[in-house]
């Protein structure tokens, strides 16, 4: 059974190997930033349907991300190629220029890719370039934090043990978390201001007195219970004292 198994390993190695040699590794790194950020959006789409009733599976949100994934591709392929010319280095010997390479990729590819995520699916989606700019500038920072959070661990044994021809592939790998997290970055529904004197339609406001009012209107109440009455009604017995009137 094992001898089996191992079998269909070694059938299977053969069949992809081809896929990571020449120029066929640009198209396999290509493909699979591609397809999975559009699996990443595919699992938030199904959490988000569930959550909020009413909301249904979007595909052509999928095939956005996908085509910025896939758009994607070919600078990853290129840049890692170009980092491991310029800063060659394998397992712990060369640790100082793994370090460079992690920085550098934070410092410089990071934000471009931030950049061309959010700029790319604006485009496809319909946005103005203004309004691409303005959810740029309110979501970026929030997504370096993250990425800072994220990637330098990751892309640190990227360097030290993945091959070369493997790199992009194990990027892409880890990103099915990271594009799910992507995907809520950029649809997640924002709840609207609250403004002061507003509520929802069909709920009851109810608002307490401030301690002013509660003072003024206490001492209301003081002044209406000491105010002096209107005494009783003038009786015939109390007349008398009164001269009366000359008859005419």
């Amino acid at each position: 059974m094992a001898s089996g198994g191992w079998r269909w390993l070694h059938a299977l190695r053969a069949v992809g190997q081809p896929l990571f040699q020449g120029r066929a590794l640009l198209v396999t790194n290509t493909l699979g930033c591609g397809v999975l950020m559009a699996v990443g959006d595919g699992v938030r789409q199904s959490w988000e349907v569930r959550a909020r009733p009413g909301q249904k599976f979007n595909p052509r949100r999928s095939a956005s991300m996908f085509a910025v994934g896939c758009s994607m591709g070919p600078f990853l392929h290129y840049w890692y190629l170009w980092l491991d010319h310029l800063l060659p280095a394998s397992g712990l010997p060369g640790l100082p220029n793994v370090l460079r390479k992690v920085l550098i990729d934070q410092l410089v590819a990071s934000p471009m890719l931030g950049v061309w995520y959010f700029l790319g699916l604006g485009c496809l989606e319909g946005q103005t370039l203004d309004e691409s700019c303005q959810e740029l500038r309110d979501k970026f920072w929030e997504f370096y934090k993250a990425d800072w959070c994220v990637w330098p661990a990751a892309q640190l044994v990227n360097f030290l043990f993945v091959p070369s021809q493997f790199r992009v592939t194990y990027i892409n790998g880890l990103t099915l978390g990271w594009d799910t997290y992507l995907s809520y970055l950029k649809y997640r529904v924002n709840p609207g201001p609250s403004t002061p004197g507003c509520v929802a339609l069909g709920t009851v406001r109810t608002e307490l007195p401030q301690p002013s009012q509660l003072g003024a209107r206490q001492g209301k109440t003081d002044s209406e219970h000491n105010r002096p009455g209107p005494g009783p009604s003038p009786t015939p017995g109390h007349l008398a004292g009164l001269p009366l009137p000359l008859p005419v």
